[in-house]
């Protein structure tokens, strides 16, 4: 059995020469490799996760914030995470207040896209008299946390 490893620099115009029984092994090796990378990427997040996750909240509380960015240092390391902010607008609800808003006159295009999603820095820019009859369609849901470490400029 050939190792990919010993593919790696070859050009892929040699590797279509191969036996197709070869080429079956390349593939099933390069998909193993893929898959283990996976895992051992997802492993290392779910560390990261479970070293920096109270961290990352409490400097997001700190900064009076529930999702976004925040940076901090863990010794030489600098760590910043990320929390996405996922919101969810329920269309039967929003529907039926673009009716509400329609039977008084109004245009409900001002307030609401037509595919029923609003935009969260306009939903965020309304008084809250505004937005209250929204509240019961708007579901806000959390991302999932990227993390991303770098040492400082000039040290390696």
């Amino acid at each position: 059995m050939m190792l990919l490893e010993h593919c790696i620099s070859r050009p892929a115009s040699e590797l279509a020469d191969y036996p197709p029984e070869v080429l079956f092994d390349l593939k099933k090796q390069a998909a193993d490799g893929l898959a283990t990378a996976k895992a051992n990427a997802e492993l290392v997040d779910r560390a990261l996760d479970l070293r920096y996750s109270r961290t990352a909240a409490s400097a997001r509380i700190a900064a009076g914030k529930d999702t976004g960015s925040v940076t901090f240092a863990d010794g030489a390391i600098r760590v910043s995470v990320e929390l996405p902010k996922k919101i969810e607008w329920d269309q039967t609800k929003l529907a039926r207040i673009v009716e509400r808003i329609r039977a008084a006159g109004e245009d409900p295009t001002e307030f609401v896209e037509v595919s029923y999603r609003i935009s969260e820095s306009k939903y965020s820019a309304w008084p809250a008299s505004m937005r209250s009859p929204f509240d019961a369609a708007r579901t806000l849901k959390i991302g999932k946390p990227t993390f991303r470490l770098s040492l400082p400029v000039g040290a390696a």
